[in-house]
């Protein structure tokens, strides 16, 4: 696909529209088995912390389950989401999604050994493209399985996280696939086609759905569930309503 520019704002392309997408129901559906196939390990790379449950956590309980290692690299701490906040500046949200990410996992089944934090400037990414591609190269292993944001989701950190992630993989010969986040916002849920040429869906089963929902209401900073926010919240309720399907979106 080609790269494209577009304004994450308003309520975007509601869940009531995918749901009767006829293309996102085209795509086969597969079981993380599948997906996770010899697999040494899991990396999901996550530009923000919230992005890695919303992307891909229940492919993560998935791995678990089948003794596949997981590891997430949180690339930044998220701290510029509320810009010029009084209640809410960089520092205490820098600490507060720290925790937060922390309790998702933890409702994952994982814990902080699980979780390698970066703490590259959110909204500054691209800037360090190049260290984090090294970075990540120098640890991973043809038996990964790496998964990174999509690299034309239209939000600049995903787009350099996921560019980042695809270089390391493409050095060591490990598999790298993508998952979308805010592409979700502005795509066409009533285009003929996808946009992706190679796409499945990873069933979800109910009790992973509920333990993916709760690793989503730990981020209370980006729902909202805090005091003195005073705004809409990164992530109002139609926007994780795209997030608690029966399944998620890898593309490759």
């Amino acid at each position: 696909m080609d790269a494209v520019t577009v304004r994450i704002e308003g309520r975007g392309t509601l869940e009531s529209a995918w749901e009767a997408c006829a293309w996102l129901d085209a795509l086969p559906m597969v079981e993380a088995d599948t997906v996770l196939l010899g697999a040494r390990r899991l990396v999901v790379v996550s530009p923000h912390p919230d992005d890695e449950v919303l992307g891909c956590g229940g492919l993560m309980q998935a791995a678990l389950a089948q003794g596949c290692a997981v590891q997430v690299v949180s690339v930044s701490d998220g701290e510029a989401c509320y810009p010029d906040h009084p209640h809410w500046p960089g520092a205490r949200l820098r600490d507060a999604r720290r925790r937060e990410l922390a309790n998702a996992m933890q409702a994952l089944g994982m814990d902080a050994t699980h979780v390698t934090a970066l703490g590259l400037p959110d909204g500054g990414i691209a800037r360090h493209e190049t260290d984090l591609a090294a970075h990540l190269a120098a640890r991973l292993s043809p038996g990964d399985v790496v998964v990174g944001p999509w690299v034309h989701d239209a939000h600049p950190d995903h787009e350099a996280a996921g560019r980042a992630a695809r270089a390391a993989a493409a050095s060591c010969g490990a598999r790298f696939l993508q998952y979308p986040v805010w592409a979700w916002h502005w795509l066409d849920a009533e285009a003929p086609v996808g946009p992706w040429s190679s796409a499945q869906r990873i069933a979800l089963c109910a009790d992973s759905q509920a333990r993916k929902r709760q690793a989503m209401a730990a981020f209370a900073t980006q729902t909202g569930a805090v005091a003195g926010l005073d705004r809409e919240p990164v992530l109002p309720d139609h926007v994780l309503a795209r997030f608690r399907r029966p399944f998620e979106v890898l593309i490759g």
